[in-house]
């Protein structure tokens, strides 16, 4: 499960986030484009966008389920 305290610094503020247990495997990357990056340069994903509509939702909670090492997270918060 992932850890809001071990978020990366790079995610935008919102409910989703992605901690530092990512291993850059692009999986979210190529299930939610809009919505995450990854850091050329330390390896790993972020948050670029917020989900704002219910594709993006859709996207994003695939991507969380999908993710290997569970480091994407959704605390409700906004």
């Amino acid at each position: 499960m992932a850890d809001k305290s071990q978020s990366w610094k790079e995610n935008k503020p919102g409910k989703v986030f992605v901690d530092q247990s990512c291993i850059a495997c692009d999986a979210c990357v190529l299930t939610a484009p809009k919505n995450f990056t990854m850091h050329e340069e330390d390896g790993h994903a972020f948050v670029t966008k917020q989900p704002d509509t219910p594709e993006e939702e859709a996207l994003v909670k695939e991507a969380m389920e999908g993710c290997p090492v569970e480091a994407i997270g959704n605390d409700g918060d906004q």
